[in-house]
């Protein structure tokens, strides 16, 4: 089922998303274009649901790594913390990317958390003592043995984004010819990697890793 409000006919309902929608396009490049746009921006929202309520929770999230190609994302957590709790009810996880110029990123996916000592020493940097904090118990130290330093893994599933094609004059050109025209205004790449896409890339990458 989907949600309509109103009967366009012939007509496209969504005329910004079929001007702007970046199909011919290879899968190296979608992903690779992805992971970039993740890599500058560093930092993102991690959505989880919150397993009693069913409640949506967001928390900013610094990327610590990428793996399979770049698709699937690796994050640090305080494996005593809220999140989780989150994902230890429900793995099902939204992360999301913004920057100042309006390009943005969504992946959607499964999350886990891993406890396993070895990952968590190939992806540990001190930093992280200042948000464990030292509890002067010799054990919960904030460094690469703490137990409480945990990795969420993000296997991706499906990833959405658009990221800018054209410079800011052209862009708000554009936005005023569409403003007087009527016409949708052509400003971004908006790609979509499909689950199948996801699946084939990160079977290309096993090697790699």
């Amino acid at each position: 089922m989907s949600f309509s409000n109103t009967n366009t006919g012939d007509k496209i309902a969504d005329p910004y998303k079929e001007k702007n929608s970046d199909v011919n396009v290879t899968i190296k490049e979608k992903v690779e274009d992805l992971t970039d746009f993740i890599s500058a921006c560093k930092f993102g929202m991690m959505t989880t649901r919150v397993g009693d309520s069913g409640a949506l929770v967001s928390r900013c999230m610094a990327l610590a790594g990428k793996e399979s190609g770049g698709i699937d994302l690796i994050f640090h957590t305080n494996t005593e913390s809220g999140k989780t709790d989150d994902i230890d009810s429900d793995s099902h996880i939204n992360i999301s990317f913004l920057n100042s110029s309006g390009e943005w990123a969504s992946i959607s996916g499964t999350a886990s958390i891993i406890t396993d000592t070895a990952v968590v020493e190939r992806y540990y940097h001190p930093t992280l003592k200042a948000w464990l904090g030292d509890l002067g118990d010799g054990t919960h130290d904030g460094g690469p043995h703490d137990p409480r330093i945990g990795i969420i893994k993000v296997t991706a599933r499906t990833a959405t984004y658009a990221v800018i094609k054209k410079s800011a004059i052209s862009r708000v050109a554009e936005i005023a010819q569409g403003v007087t025209t009527g016409k949708a205004a052509s400003v971004n790449k908006l790609r979509e990697i499909s689950e199948q896409e996801v699946a084939t890339w990160r079977s290309s990458n096993k090697m790699v890793e």
